[in-house]
């Protein structure tokens, strides 16, 4: 005969309890629940030690973790310096409040670095070499005659037809994205040609110098002058730049981090600037060699806005969506995408940014 278990002992003894009266069975009902719910907890308990610990000590690791960010240790009033490392008197501490800067009351500062008004570059604050575009294209057609192969560069693309079916990929050179929140990849690959001049030479990637000289070429016969600054930068080049405005505003009294805002609406910090992968270039006229937002309103300006996409280039930080490229309205610059894209972009009023966030 096997032995009776606790519980089945208890719960025999009250059972032979109750059936002695009602009086007796309504005290006894209550006992039992109580002990049989004791009972198959204890056993429960029994079976599951292990997973009961891993959470107790789940529970225990997050309560000393949080307590670095939440003073739930910190001490009563007049206690002084407790658990929490708080004194009173840091207690009563208090931050200073945070001002957001209003761009429209601070002008761009004048001075060092910075040319005086009407002169190029007065927003970036050095003064380059300008390449004019009849410069260029006289380089490639000597360049051409002495090496019978062309301007130095890739071949050009296709014309802008039927681009509504088209595949675009993040991970086409051209779509490549660099801007306030995307560095320029760890692995990307500048492949730099040459754009001659009579007088000398800039830099820019090699695949696209076959599009921008056809982008010359036509604007040439339209009677359209244009001039090339700033294509490709170097990593120093950029950071002079930058700095360039950082130590102007600061001079005016800002502070370090007012004067790292304000700087970064007009250049793009070092790492993060689509001159340093060869893809971007600015673009002037004879008649107005400042970058301001006026040359938008010149014949070069309109004709660039209205035509550079059907030679792969978008203007890339339009009038209007400052908000979303995170710099202000630059009618100068171009970047190259590519004539498939440049044209989808034109059509719908797209950013690169915006272009970008719809790819796969």
């Amino acid at each position: 005969m096997s032995r009776l278990s606790l519980e089945e002992r208890f719960r025999k003894k009250l059972t032979k309890v109750g059936k002695k009266n009602r009086f007796c069975r309504y005290l006894v009902i209550p006992v039992l629940a109580g002990g049989l719910f004791f009972f198959h907890g204890a056993a429960y308990l029994r079976g599951n030690v292990k997973r009961l610990a891993m959470v107790a000590m789940t529970a225990l690791l997050f309560v000393v973790y949080s307590s670095f960010s939440f003073p739930i240790f910190s001490p009563d009033p007049g206690q002084g310096e407790g658990l929490s490392g708080i004194s009173e008197e840091a207690e009563d501490i208090v931050l200073a409040k945070e001002v957001e800067i209003d761009l429209d009351d601070i002008s761009l500062p004048e001075g060092e670095g910075f040319p005086e008004d009407g002169e190029y570059l007065e927003t970036h604050g050095d003064i380059v070499e300008l390449y004019s575009a009849s410069e260029i294209l006289e380089a490639a057609e000597d360049w051409e005659a002495r090496n019978g192969d062309g301007a130095e560069g890739g071949e050009a693309a296709p014309e802008p037809e039927d681009v509504g079916d088209m595949d675009f990929s993040r991970e086409d050179w051209r779509l490549v994205l660099v801007n306030k929140q995307h560095s320029i990849p760890d692995d990307y690959v500048v492949m730099l040609g040459t754009i001659r001049t009579l007088k000398g030479k800039q830099y820019i990637d090699e695949r696209i110098i076959d599009d921008l000289l056809a982008m010359l070429r036509a604007a040439e016969d339209e009677d359209v002058e244009l001039q090339i600054c700033s294509p490709y930068r170097t990593q120093e080049y950029q950071k002079k730049l930058f700095n360039n405005h950082m130590k102007a505003y600061m001079k005016k009294g800002l502070s370090y981090m007012e004067a790292f805002q304000l700087s970064s609406v007009a250049v793009n910090v070092p790492g993060y600037s689509e001159h340093q992968i060869g893809l971007a270039l600015d673009i002037v006229t004879p008649t107005h060699q400042s970058l301001t937002e006026s040359f938008a309103d010149t014949d070069a300006g309109v004709w660039l806005a209205e035509n550079c996409y059907k030679y792969g280039f978008i203007l890339r930080y339009p009038k209007g969506k400052e908000y979303i490229t995170g710099i202000e309205f630059e009618p100068w610059h171009f970047r190259y995408v590519g004539v498939e894209a440049a044209t989808v972009m034109t059509e719908q009023g797209m950013t690169l940014e915006e272009f970008w966030e719809e790819l796969e």
